[in-house]
């Protein structure tokens, strides 16, 4: 059985919560996905730049911008180059960090002139059971422009090549421990 055969994954889009009553838009999602990873090695691949720089973004995207200042009000900045050269890029800004527990950040999606065509806020939990780590994402649109909509209906696909990202950089991790 493959890495990807074993995995656990579920994704949602519109309307979920986690902890949180607030109207959600039609472009919420919330992903659940086990990782054969212990928590704070996952944790670790959110949090540390050098990783983050290596797993964000969707297949055959890479990050020639990736900085962030892992703090409550401290500042994200990442580039996502696509394959064809067009860059996206995004910040974003710590609302709470729980080590090894939980992030919470805003992401804004900019365009041309660095101006945010949408606002989502990330909810990442970590859940460790027998050295498996259950990572869930919410990722709630809190403001959005005219022009988000033809972003935002691939962030469920972005996301889910995203953590296929992760998954196989956790491996080259584990296999550096």
């Amino acid at each position: 059985m493959s890495a990807r055969d074993a995995r656990s994954s579920t994704s949602k889009i519109g309307g979920n919560t986690i902890g949180d009553k607030t109207e959600s838009s039609k472009w919420d999602l919330v992903i659940t996905r086990v990782f054969d990873a212990p928590r704070a090695l996952v944790f670790k691949a959110w949090t540390e730049t050098r990783h983050v720089a290596q797993w964000w973004g969707p297949k055959g995207f890479t990050n020639p911008v990736c900085e962030m200042d892992l703090r409550v009000g401290g500042e994200l900045r990442i580039h996502m180059r696509a394959p064809d050269g067009v860059v996206y890029p995004m910040s974003g800004v710590f609302e709470e960090i729980v080590p090894p527990e939980r992030l919470v950040f805003v992401s804004s999606a900019l365009d041309g002139a660095g101006k945010s065509m949408f606002d989502i806020l990330n909810t990442v939990l970590f859940a460790e059971e027998r050295g498996k780590t259950t990572l869930t994402l919410q990722a709630r649109v809190i403001s959005a422009t005219a022009l988000a909509p033809q972003y935002l209906k691939g962030m469920e696909m972005g996301w889910t090549q995203s953590l296929d990202r992760l998954e196989e950089k956790l491996a080259k991790m584990r296999d550096e421990r």
